[in-house]
């Protein structure tokens, strides 16, 4: 009984591969080391797919984006994907799945398209074992990272630590005491609008609740109504005395 045709255009590929590899022909200028760059994979690869009847198809299975700075406090997006390919044969429809996981950086839209890029050229040159001289790269070019000098995330986690800023906020009887809670927590404030922003934006609704409460207490619009008196009464006064 035959092999399966999929194994046999990948073995195919692979022959043709072994011989020349895809060089390393362009240059990272930052930190000065050589690497093949996607079109360099796909220019050799293509012609061979299509040669021996195999197709590579794509699909993204999980995404996690964040944000990054770079020594200029520029932002960047920092985007990992964990990709499947499939590989199948045209001449029976038989295939083969892979998974690769590719990582990128970018201070525009790209970050996404460069991390398939990267997760496609890992999975093609492990899977037909490309040669080649020379250690792995991730892209073109890289990006200094500014160290995280924000407060670490609390020991009970995000979530909790939430949970107990509302609780503290709940008892506060004064607009001072909330921006005295706020003010001692400003660091991890702070970091939780980086780390968790849904997280930041429930707790700041917490803050702004109490507050409106304090606002609308009958005691305190009393306690207005009264300066507001002796406001008046002392303007009144200073009206006679002129």
């Amino acid at each position: 009984m035959s092999a399966p045709s999929v194994y046999a255009a990948i073995n195919a590929v692979t022959a043709e591969l072994a011989t020349n590899g895809i060089a390393k022909s362009r240059t990272n200028e930052v930190d000065d080391y050589k690497y093949r760059s996607i079109d360099d994979v796909l220019d050799r690869l293509a012609p061979l797919l299509a040669k021996h009847k195999l197709c590579v198809l794509p699909r993204a299975l999980e995404r996690i984006v964040a944000e990054r700075s770079d020594e200029l406090n520029h932002l960047l997006l920092h985007v990992a994907l964990r990709v499947e390919f499939t590989l199948t044969s045209v001449e029976d429809g038989t295939s083969h799945t892979v998974e690769a996981y590719g990582e990128a950086l970018d201070g525009g839209d790209k970050a996404t398209a460069k991390a398939m890029s990267a997760a496609y050229k890992a999975a093609m040159v492990q899977t037909f074992c490309i040669p080649v001289s020379g250690a792995e790269d991730a892209d073109r070019t890289s990006h200094r990272l500014r160290p995280k000098t924000h407060s670490p995330e609390p020991l009970q986690g995000w979530p909790q630590w939430c949970l107990d800023i509302e609780d503290i906020v709940g008892l506060c009887e004064s607009e001072a005491a909330i921006s005295t809670v706020q003010e001692r927590n400003r660091d991890l404030l702070k970091a939780l609008a980086r780390e968790q922003p849904q997280l930041y934006a429930e707790l700041g609704q917490a803050f702004v609740s109490r507050r409106e409460v304090l606002i609308a207490r009958p005691g305190r619009q009393v306690r207005v109504s009264r300066t507001s008196r002796r406001a008046k009464s002392s303007a009144a006064a200073q009206v006679e005395h002129a």
